[in-house]
């Protein structure tokens, strides 16, 4: 999710945790501990856009390394006055808390965290919320308010917060029940048009998980089709070859990484010595029409190859409305 939702539910564990000890602090502290985790982007300046394929919402996003910061952080709060009274127990769960809600929070996500690093890199992901999606920060944020104007030893100081969190919490679980439903209801379409799916993705766009993308992936196509919890499922349909055939012309280590990070729903599109990745697992926005071609998404990644060296780069398609399979060309 984005840093604010993130430093806003790190807020609301500060409150629930130790509140009554800190006031208002510990909502700040919250805060700020919560927002650690996505400040691997710093790593930018080190390493290139290749690299930070693997690197951002890698360790920072890991089980392990939650222990890990939870413990380092425990221990320099001890060390800062207001926090030294906190049993160091009772502050360690506060960090831990802290920092692993905002991997399970990413986990929600389409782009996914590698929450099983050092042991696994497979990219982990529930793809049921959109990346910004006010209807999850909206009751966290007015929980949280209400919760801190009231006096510290006030009996119902929490009860807001937790109502907060209650109700983000709730809506969080109801999009998975939504999503299993857009799984279901086209997995019923792909039986009315014979298509020998392999694996199914389902993306929330927009705010609320109400519109969503289906897309199914056989051996050598995508097949996608917007749904809305509205309307059911959209008219028109598109199709997209994979050319999985272009990674082969790649150094096989790079081919390998953009595999792994689009989790297969990818496509690949070739002109001259630029190889285009579209990968559909971190950018839903839509098939769009270039110049009469039609693309699966806006976004992409691409590999030049320049004198032997794959040079890496990303871009995104201008728009224009894209006609489906079914609709009058």
């Amino acid at each position: 999710m984005d840093s604010i939702t993130q430093a806003i539910l790190g807020a609301s564990v500060g409150e629930a945790v130790l509140g009554r000890r800190l006031g208002r602090k510990a909502a700040f502290a919250g805060a700020i501990i919560a927002t650690l985790p996505d400040l691997d982007v710093i790593l930018y300046a080190w390493y290139d856009a290749y690299e930070m394929l693997s690197i951002h919402r890698g360790y920072s996003h890991s089980l392990a390394g939650g222990l890990v910061g939870a413990t380092a952080l425990t221990w320099l709060l001890k060390r800062i006055r207001g926090f030294r009274n906190i049993p160091a127990g009772t502050l360690w769960i506060f960090v831990w808390l802290a920092l692993v809600t905002h991997v399970l929070l990413d986990l929600f996500t389409g782009y996914g965290t590698q929450f099983l690093l050092p042991f696994s890199d497979m990219r982990l992901g529930l793809d049921s919320v959109n990346i910004i999606d006010p209807v999850y920060t909206l009751p966290l944020l007015f929980g949280l308010i209400f919760s801190l104007r009231t006096e510290p030893t006030a009996r119902n100081r929490h009860l807001f917060n937790w109502l907060g969190l209650g109700i983000s919490t709730g809506y969080l679980l109801l999009t998975l029940g939504i999503k299993q439903h857009v799984q279901a209801t086209y997995d019923r379409e792909l039986v009315g048009i014979t298509i020998q799916a392999e694996d199914m993705l389902t993306l929330p766009v927009g705010m609320g998980s109400v519109h969503w993308y289906a897309v199914a992936r056989s051996e050598d196509q995508l097949i996608l089709q917007k749904y809305s919890l509205l309307t059911g499922l959209d008219s028109e349909r598109y199709s997209f070859p994979i050319h999985d055939e272009y990674l082969a012309e790649i150094q096989p280590e790079i081919a390998r990484k953009m595999r792994w990070f689009a989790k297969g729903f990818y496509t690949v599109e070739k002109e001259g010595d630029r190889i285009r990745v579209f990968n559909l697992q971190v950018d839903m926005r839509g098939p769009v029409q270039v110049n009469g071609h039609l693309s699966p998404t806006k976004g992409y990644f691409e590999l030049t190859n320049r004198g032997g060296e794959i040079m890496f780069s990303s871009g995104t398609l201008s728009t224009a409305p894209a006609k489906g399979l079914d609709s009058p060309h």
